[in-house]
């Protein structure tokens, strides 16, 4: 078992001072590359700019710090944005900060408690649905500023629908100039990458789109006309806390804390790949769990490992946490010297990142290659929880989501369990095939296959017995497990066996439910000598007792 010890203090013991430059220089790269998307994001989930700077800087460094991971990169991502605009237009700041502290708890008792693993228990299908669901919600909740829409005051645009009836209804105030500017940044973004991989695209999308609307005279929004800036650093809030208050809030903190996980270890393994490390996911766990307290005690929002910046970390040289480290202090830096020139930066700017945001993180071939190849059970799963996702919200998708999943899931296993009497296999190689074997006269055999659970277990209902039968033996090679609720059944029919004098014989009990039964104390209500390891000893069991 691993212990939980942060990578940083493995990665110290052979460091060098040439891995010490190429951490800061990758630091450096990646404080750049983070800046305009910290600022998009912390938009995008409806707080001020210097927020998701904030994130970046607190979430980044004791993350980096903490973490089971030598590349990791955290900070503010998309996949919280519809999230904790929701949180902050409903219950205000105060309110977000207390689910995020929630979340931060839950996600280090997660790691305490050695928990890394169950994330795996997500079925594939929920995470493609809500993330694809998530890039429809934040591509549009950005069509407004895109194009230049103009509402009237009062007009509600919390909610996904509200945002695309909104833009529905006011499409007639397009701005075209606002259109120019996104359409021109939006292809920088696209193309660039294909020119030069070593500056970012969104650094040049923004300085282009401040450079057209100041030099050009552009009747456009920027941030400095819809938003305060500070170039403050982040300071210690603690607010008023209710019981109400956590009570509202703890839906909203086991959402965040799921989805912190789910991205921060899919980060990490993919890390992992394209650097031949292996993570310690409980101490990543942990990690997440204190930087998301922190950035949300100081200021920030909710906050995980983020692919697209771990992946520029490792190309630019970054191989352990004093990159991410270094990524945190260029960020204050930066939030002092330039936060102020943040007001320049045009909202179709903003849009236009967040579309390309929007677009990567939609995974639509694999959305649309699921929707061809997955069993109708897995479709429905991964239709619902997308549907949801922007029609409500990622707390009823999540929790629909993994509902419905676990009832199909139930559904496929019951359907495979089988009870089944006189039961032939005609494969000559198979030692306990039961085909050519004489049965005692008076004695039924029932083979029973799967899993042997509250879904399954009415089945052993089935059994039916006549006036004649003398023994009932139930062939178990193929049950690898039982619950309290077949265990009950099984108790069901050894007392009807008992009122109508049947022998009850077992044949081949395997190690899980042997030990359920032990417990149970069924074996020795059965019988120690009618529990046989193989059918033929069942058999001459069942004939001893004529």
């Amino acid at each position: 078992m691993e212990k939980l010890r942060p990578k940083l203090f493995h990665a110290l013991k052979h460091y060098s001072k040439e891995q010490f430059i190429k951490d800061v220089v990758a630091g450096i790269i990646v404080a750049i590359i983070a800046l305009p998307l910290s600022i998009a994001l912390a938009l995008a989930s409806g707080v001020g700019p210097e927020q998701g700077i904030y994130t970046a800087i607190i979430a980044g460094f004791l993350i980096s710090f903490l973490g089971g991971s030598r590349v990791q990169i955290a900070g503010p991502t998309a996949a919280f944005a519809t999230i904790v605009a929701g949180i902050v237009a409903t219950n205000g700041i105060d309110g977000l900060i207390v689910a995020t502290v929630m979340a931060g708890i839950i996600l280090i008792l997660m790691g305490v408690l050695r928990l890394g693993n169950l994330i795996k228990f997500i079925p594939y299908t929920i995470t493609t649905g809500f993330t694809s669901g998530i890039a429809i919600t934040i591509a549009i909740g950005q069509i407004k500023d895109f194009m230049g829409l103009t509402y009237p005051q009062g007009t509600v645009t919390i909610e996904t629908m509200e945002k695309a009836h909104a833009v529905g209804r006011y499409i007639g105030t397009v701005n075209m100039q606002a259109v120019i500017v996104g359409a021109v940044c939006l292809a920088i973004l696209i193309i660039w990458p294909k020119i030069n991989q070593k500056i970012p695209g969104s650094l040049l999308a923004v300085i282009a789109g401040i450079l057209m609307v100041k030099c050009l005279h552009m009747n456009v929004n920027t941030i400095g006309d819809l938003y305060d800036i500070s170039n403050k650093l982040p300071s210690f809030h603690l607010p008023a806390v209710q019981l109400s208050t956590i009570r509202s809030m703890l839906p909203s903190a086991f959402t965040i804390a799921i989805l912190a996980a789910i991205e921060s270890l899919l980060s990490a393994v993919v890390a992992d790949g394209m650097i031949g490390d292996k993570h310690n996911s409980n101490m990543e766990l942990i990690a997440q769990g204190v930087g998301n307290m922190g950035s949300a005690l100081f200021g920030g929002i909710p906050a995980t490992g983020a692919i697209a910046r771990t992946a520029a970390n490792i190309k630019n040289g970054g191989r352990s946490p004093i990159a991410g480290m270094v990524h945190s202090i260029t960020l204050v830096l930066i939030l002092v010297v330039l936060m102020p020139y943040a007001s320049w930066i045009p909202m179709p700017t903003i849009a236009a990142i967040l579309f390309q945001v929007a677009y990567n993180m939609s995974e639509w071939r694999k959305f649309l290659h699921l929707l061809k190849t997955s069993p109708k059970s897995d479709i429905l799963v991964l239709v619902s929880t997308f549907v949801l996702t922007v029609v409500f919200d990622l707390v009823v998708a999540i929790e629909v989501g993994i509902l419905l999943a676990a009832i199909l899931f139930m559904k496929r296993m019951s359907d495979v369990t089988e009870v089944k009497g006189w039961k032939y296999i005609d494969e000559e190689n198979d030692a306990d095939s039961i085909a050519l074997r004489k049965v005692p006269k008076g004695t039924l055999v029932y083979e029973i296959s799967g899993p042997m659970f509250f879904a399954a277990a009415d089945k052993l209902l089935d059994i039916s017995y006549k006036k004649e039968d003398k023994c009932l033996i139930l062939r178990m090679r193929s049950v690898t497990a039982i619950d309290a609720t077949a265990m009950h059944t099984l108790e069901s029919i050894l007392e009807d066996c008992k009122r109508k004098k049947i022998t009850l014989i077992l044949s081949h009990v395997n190690e899980q439910p042997m030990s359920i039964m032990s417990k149970a104390d069924f074996v020795n209500a059965v019988g120690n000598e009618n529990f046989c390891a193989h059918i033929d000893e069942a058999l001459q069991r069942a004939q001893d007792l004529q």
